[in-house]
């Protein structure tokens, strides 16, 4: 008997969280018929953790998007509850607090767009009207956004219905924001999300811009009590109930193409399975220069497409278990971006390099989820989100002392920036890198945020010019290379994105009714 079948309508390659949504959203609408390939023993992709002397620890999750409270689900969490993958979710105490020590600034907000705007106006009177009026522009085009992914309309309708969105299109993050005439000050207080979208203010997209603002705001943030892991863990067992085979240390090596349309896939250990529909997790730049067999089958536009696109951030990240309790250690803030400057092309510029970074990020974990260490310790990371260029010039025998210095250098820096003592408290400690991430992921290049958002390529660019993007018949891109960009949630979204593709051209062929 074949460990196979012989036939799937739909071959999905990677079991991360946007593959298993993939899945999810076709099996809701009736495709049963489905084969998750998975080139790890476990789910999930990056949203996993891992066990240090005993201790587990979670590898990558900082905070969820989308989710929002049990009485106002947003996006990603209505999503979870009508799959039926119930999550144990754990809102996140604050936004974060901002230090930025050349100009001597120390705030810490919190989500709710009246919460912030009247913390920001305790230390700048006379300005939390204005920044309430600001984010309030950024929930509209919030909506807009969520209304016009599944809901297309023409110019005119748009115009109407969603003045906001039209009015601030076109225009970067900077520009809309120096209509409000806002002191430097507060502009690099609303700055610190900048980063998770990886690029700065003065080319980032209003549009993206305001709909990261507005989802972290206006509903907070939620870790899973049980890690990453456990979304990955769920999700995977709700596929499998549903009736996909999802198969493990299953890497597939070529997407078999025929007369411009996908037939099936095989697997490096030579296994060829025949499929209608093929949703690659394997970012474009691997696929259409390696993974499509023959690569004759690869049209020059596809080529072109993908080198004239530029990969986001990669991470550097210092894990640690501290010894001793948050309060013992003298840890008050869940989230802290900390840097000299807020000036987001400086920023970047410093982060074509392989340090010191003059930006960061701190999370201490047991301030959202008390559990999430054994009692008398702290789980406690620092991040920074490079580019990927900081790293060609890297020499497999100098990684190790090269990632060691990353991680001094940041530990230093935060310690420096606190007062806080890291250092005499670290009884265990990982260092991440690209190089990690792309051993255990394969993520090209060790990309976890995709492609970069710009005025000609973020979410809606990438929307409007989706029929024009797709250059081979059955073949459909999930991750944080697909158009809603990177992220766990949108990752979560991508996956549906993917299906919802496959379940438009299952109805257009009669093979589904809608």
């Amino acid at each position: 008997m074949s460990f196979y079948k012989e036939h799937y309508d739909v071959v999905i390659i990677g079991g991360g969280l946007s593959g298993m949504s993939a899945a999810l959203q076709l099996q809701a609408k009736g495709v049963k018929d489905i084969l998750i390939l998975e080139k790890h023993n476990l789910p999930g992709g990056l949203a996993t953790s891992y066990v240090r002397n005993g201790i587990e620890i979670e590898a990558t999750l900082h905070e969820m998007m989308s989710i929002g409270p049990k009485e106002d689900r947003l996006k990603i969490g209505a999503f979870f509850d009508e799959m039926g993958v119930d999550i144990d979710w754990l809102r996140v105490p604050e936004a974060y607090r901002f230090i930025q020590t050349t100009d001597g600034i120390d705030i810490t907000l919190h989500a709710g767009f009246e919460t912030m705007s009247k913390e920001i106006d305790a230390k700048y009177p006379g300005w939390g009207s204005k920044v309430l009026e600001f984010m309030q522009l950024c929930n509209k085009v919030y909506d807009s956004m969520n209304t016009l992914s599944v809901t297309p309309m023409s110019k005119v309708k748009m115009l109407l219905k969603h003045p906001e969105f039209v009015k601030t299109a076109g225009y970067t993050a900077n520009e809309v924001m120096a209509t409000f005439g806002f002191p430097k000050q507060i502009e690099e207080i609303l700055t610190p999300y900048w980063i998770y979208v990886g690029n700065p203010m003065s080319t980032l997209p209003f549009t993206i811009y305001a709909f990261l603002m507005a989802d972290y705001f206006r509903g907070g943030s939620y870790v899973c009590r049980n890690f990453s892991h456990e979304m990955s863990m769920k999700m995977q067992r709700k596929v499998e109930e549903n009736g996909a085979q999802f198969e493990f240390c299953q890497e597939v090596d070529k997407i078999l193409v025929k007369n411009g349309k996908v037939y099936g896939v095989r697997t490096r250990r030579g296994d060829e399975i025949h499929c209608d529909y093929v949703v690659s997790g394997a970012y474009p730049n691997r696929v259409y220069t390696q993974m499509i067999e023959p690569l004759s089958e690869v049209p020059e536009g596809a080529v072109k497409h993908v080198n004239g696109r530029r990969l986001s951030v990669c991470p550097v990240s210092v894990m640690m278990v501290l010894e001793g309790s948050p309060e013992e250690l003298g840890i008050n803030d869940y989230n802290i971006f900390s840097g000299d400057t807020m000036d987001t092309d400086e920023i970047w510029k410093n982060y074509k390099t392989d340090g010191p970074y003059r930006y960061l990020t701190s999370i201490c974990l047991n301030l959202a989820n008390p559990g999430c260490t054994p009692e008398g310790y702290t789980q406690f990371s620092i991040t920074a989100l490079p580019l990927p260029e900081a790293f060609s010039d890297w020499k497999e025998e100098d990684y190790l002392a090269n990632k060691r210095r990353l991680a001094a250098d940041m530990i230093a820096d935060y310690e420096k920036i606190t007062g806080i003592d890291l250092h005499d408290h670290i009884v265990e400690i990982e260092v991440e890198t690209p190089v990690t991430v792309s051993h255990y992921v394969g993520a090209w290049k060790g990309c976890i945020y995709g492609y970069s958002h710009s005025i000609d390529d973020h979410a809606v660019a990438r929307l409007q010019m989706k029929a024009e993007d797709h250059f081979i018949e059955g073949l459909e891109f999930a991750g944080a290379h697909a158009i809603s960009g990177n992220g766990m949630g949108p990752a979560v979204t991508n996956g549906r994105a993917a299906a919802k593709a496959i379940l438009e051209d299952m109805e257009k062929k009669g093979v589904l009714t809608a």
